[in-house]
C-alpha cells in the first residue's frame, strides 16, 4: 500500500480511536471516511485544545502495510522497582523535551518480529460515553475458532463489565493489555490527537499508565505486558516512561475496523490483506458494527490457508 493511502486510513479511523465512537457525520462509504479524515486532519493540525472533552474518545490506526518495526531504545530505561513512582517519574522526566510525535515513535512496536509468520489480533475496549460495550459476537468467534488475541482495556471499561472481565481474564486464550486510566493520548506537553488533548506533563503520563496497571495487576495477580494509549499516539519521552514503567507499547500494522466504524465488507478486506508478521487492531466495544461480521468472514479464509494468530506476548520477548 503506498503512504498516501495509508495517511488517508490513518487519519479516518483516527477519530474513531481517539473517541471510540465514529466521528459526527462520519459514515461507513467512502465519502463518510473521506468526511473523517478531513475532520481528523483539521484536529490534528490545531494542536492542544484548550479544555478537556467531556467524553475521551477510542483508538485509531492506519491499514494494510508492510510490517515496520520502529525499534525501542538501545538501552530500556527501566526504573529501579523501588524508585518506580509519580515522584521518580517526575524527577527523571519532568525537563524532558520529545523530539517526536505521532503513531510511529521511538519505542513503539508496530509489526512482529521479522521472520515471524503469525499474525496478532489486537482488540480495544476504550470505555466512556458511547465505549463500554460489549461485543460478544466478536468473542464467541475468536473462541469458537481457537483464535487468541491480546485484549487492550481501559479501566473505564473494566469498570463497567466486571463480569465480561472476569470470563476474558479467565480464559487463557486472551492476553490482557492495558489500554490507559483515562483513554487518552500519550504527550508530556498536552499535545492533541484527533481533537482530543493529551497528558500534560511526566504526572499526568505516569496518572494514565499506571492507574491502570494497578488495577489489572489487583485483578490479574500480575502486572500487564503491554500498553496502548488512547488513539495510539505518544511522544517519545511518553514511551520511554511506559517502558520505565515495565511494559511495551504496542502499535500496529494494519487498522481493521477504522476504529469500529467500517462495515463489515471493508473489515474483510482490511483484515484479510494482514500480511504475516502483521499486528491488527480493531475494537471490541463496538456490539452491532462491521467488527465482528468482518472478522467472521475474513478468519475461516486465513486459518483454512494455514494462517497462524498469536497473542503479542507469545511473539514478543
Amino acid at each position: 500500500m503506498g503512504l498516501s493511502r495509508r495517511a488517508v486510513l490513518v487519519l479516518a479511523a483516527g477519530g474513531a480511536l481517539a473517541g471510540c465512537q465514529p466521528l459526527a457525520g462520519a459514515g461507513r462509504g467512502p465519502q463518510g471516511v473521506a468526511t473523517a479524515a478531513a475532520s481528523a486532519a483539521s484536529a490534528v493540525a490545531a494542536g492542544p485544545t484548550a479544555t478537556e472533552p467531556a467524553s475521551a474518545p477510542p483508538s485509531v490506526p492506519p491499514a494494510s502495510a508492510p510490517p515496520v518495526v520502529a525499534e525501542p531504545p538501545a538501552a530500556p530505561e527501566r526504573l529501579p522497582a523501588p524508585a518506580v513512582g509519580r515522584t521518580a517519574v517526575v524527577a527523571r522526566y519532568g525537563d524532558a523535551a520529545p523530539e517526536d510525535w505521532g503513531l510511529e515513535v521511538p519505542g513503539v512496536i508496530t509489526a512482529l518480529p521479522d521472520g515471524e509468520r503469525a499474525t496478532a489480533l489486537t482488540f480495544d475496549a476504550c470505555g466512556g460515553p458511547g465505549g463500554s460495550g460489549y461485543d460478544a459476537d466478536l468473542i464467541d468467534l475468536l473462541r469458537a475458532n481457537g483464535v487468541p488475541a491480546t485484549l487492550f482495556l481501559n479501566a473505564r471499561w473494566i469498570d463497567a463489565n466486571p463480569a465480561e472481565f472476569e470470563s476474558l481474564a479467565g480464559d487463557p486464550l486472551f492476553e490482557i493489555a492495558n489500554h490507559g486510566t483515562a483513554h487518552r493520548p500519550l504527550s508530556v506537553a498536552g499535545r492533541s490527537a484527533y481533537g482530543i488533548r493529551g497528558t500534560r506533563d511526566a504526572g499526568e503520563v505516569y496518572d494514565e499508565v499506571a492507574g491502570n496497571a494497578a488495577k489489572l495487576a489487583a485483578l490479574l495477580g500480575r502486572p500487564p505486558r503491554f500498553f496502548r494509549s488512547g488513539t495510539a499516539h505518544y511522544d517519545d519521552v511518553a514511551t520511554r516512561i511506559v517502558t520505565g514503567l515495565g511494559e511495551r507499547v504496542a502499535g500496529f500494522t494494519v487498522n481493521g475496523d477504522g476504529g469500529a466504524t467500517l462495515g463489515a465488507a471493508q473489515v474483510r478486506r482490511e483484515v484479510a490483506a494482514a500480511p504475516p508478521g502483521a499486528i491488527v487492531i480493531a475494537h471490541m466495544n463496538h456490539p452491532g458494527g462491521g467488527t465482528a461480521p468482518g472478522f467472521a468472514a475474513a478468519l475461516p479464509t486465513m486459518l483454512a490457508a494455514g494462517r497462524r494468530f498469536v497473542r503479542l506476548g507469545d511473539a514478543l520477548a
